[in-house]
């Protein structure tokens, strides 16, 4: 699969490689972004080198895409997006998502989660996009529910993360209830 570039407004959704390894460790080295990522958070820039490897051979096997979220205006990587647990046959993947805090409330992840989902349903045919969410992170929960996600139900002791167990809540879009939000 050739790597699909994609484009917003104010955003450039890329492949992240290993030159982007700083930025992809210092936001996920921020307790406030790993909170609720399912994760501990990284000490070490070479787990930021083995989660960009992760990406790029999830890729490869068809089983995932993530983009690196670069600003257009100065070229910073803020984030990144992408679909997990992908599976073509099934038409279904999860879409994931973070942000460094600094870009957090100006509508970014907005921006980049619509364009992930236009494509998703466009592009790779997809029929279901699901998600799952702390119950503690309502403005994922929110973001997702103002984008057309329904919340399915919760999912008990789902993610172990710091030794501890967590609930978290599936939510979902599917293709046709998307389909008549854009008339």
């Amino acid at each position: 699969m050739t790597f699909p570039i994609l484009d917003t407004k104010r955003l450039k959704l890329i492949e992240l490689t290993h030159q982007h390894v700083d930025y992809i460790y210092e936001i996920l080295s921020l307790e406030e972004v790993t909170r609720y990522y399912g994760t501990n958070r990284f000490t070490l820039p070479v787990e930021a080198s083995r989660l960009i490897d992760i990406f790029h051979k999830n890729l490869l096997d068809k089983r995932g895409i993530r983009w690196g979220i670069k600003l257009k205006e100065n070229q910073r990587i803020i984030g990144t997006v992408g679909l997990n647990s992908l599976h073509l046959k099934n038409k279904r993947a999860e879409i994931g998502y973070e942000l460094h805090p600094a870009y957090w409330r100006n509508g970014y992840g907005s921006e980049v989660i619509k364009e992930v989902i236009r494509f998703s349903f466009n592009q790779l045919d997809l029929y279901r996009i699901g998600a799952v969410v702390y119950p503690e992170n309502e403005p994922s929960i929110n973001l997702l529910m103002k984008l057309g996600f329904k919340k399915e139900g919760l999912l008990r002791g789902y993610i172990n993360q710091n030794e501890q167990f967590h609930d978290t809540y599936v939510l979902s879009l599917l293709k046709p209830d998307w389909v008549k939000s854009q008339v």
